[in-house]
């Protein structure tokens, strides 16, 4: 890590804005991409999920990630308004333009149920591969998506793909090599794109589970050295 990230880190900023995180968590996923492209300052606060710090309780009785606490009081708490209160902050690259609520919300209701069936069998007591079929008919209707056009929304990355992009990327982890061998190449390099880019090598930082009293650690991070985007 560079001299200036521990510089920043070591920091005492004023905490205007707070965000409760779990990195690998899709909602927390896009909840930091949106903040990140929207360079809205504000304090990260990585959550153990198993032991989660009573700030984050306290905020937001429901426990969930990503939590935004605002300093004037507002708790935003779901990810989906998060993205768009940020991006409606400052947005100069027009993501919001390339948005498409249906879309989210069949991905967020039927593509994320099968996905937790599919990904935590013995939890839901679920045909996982049945959930799986499922599932790939919702990737194969994404996959037309970015046959005509490269991206969920047009030519450019927009709300959409940021959005989608993190549960995409959780179903295929289940079973890398059954996902590869699927048909959906437009899919497959959609999803190779995104995380092989420097926007989510950024949001993608680890960091111990946060502690009061732990220096800040600020969004947005600095990008790493080496990039791809």
């Amino acid at each position: 890590m560079s001299a200036r990230c521990l510089k920043r880190l070591a920091m005492t900023m004023p905490v205007e804005r707070v965000l409760y995180s779990f990195r690998r968590c899709p909602y927390a996923i896009r909840a930091r991409l949106a903040l990140t492209i929207s360079e809205t300052r504000c304090a990260l606060r990585e959550v153990h999920l198993a032991r989660k710090p009573a700030a984050l309780l306290e905020t937001s009785p429901k426990g969930t990630v990503p939590v935004l606490a605002l300093s004037d009081g507002t708790i935003i708490d779901e990810s989906i308004d998060i993205m768009r209160w940020a991006l409606f902050r400052n947005d100069a690259e027009g993501w919001l333009d390339r948005d498409d609520p249906e879309l989210i919300a069949r991905n967020d209701n039927q593509f994320k149920y099968d996905l937790d069936r599919y990904k935590y069998p013995d939890r839901h007591q679920s045909d996982a591969l049945a959930h799986r079929q499922r599932g790939l008919e919702f990737l194969r209707l994404l996959e037309a998506r970015l046959a005509a056009a490269g991206q969920l929304c047009g030519a450019r990355r927009g709300m959409a793909d940021l959005a989608l992009m993190p549960f995409v990327r959780q179903f295929a982890a289940v079973d890398r090599e059954w996902f590869a061998t699927q048909p959906i190449p437009h899919l497959q390099a959609w999803l190779a794109g995104h995380l092989e880019s420097q926007l989510f090598a950024t949001v993608m930082a680890r960091f111990k589970p946060w502690v009061p009293g732990d220096p800040v650690v600020e969004l947005p991070l600095e990008a790493p050295a080496k990039t791809t985007d």
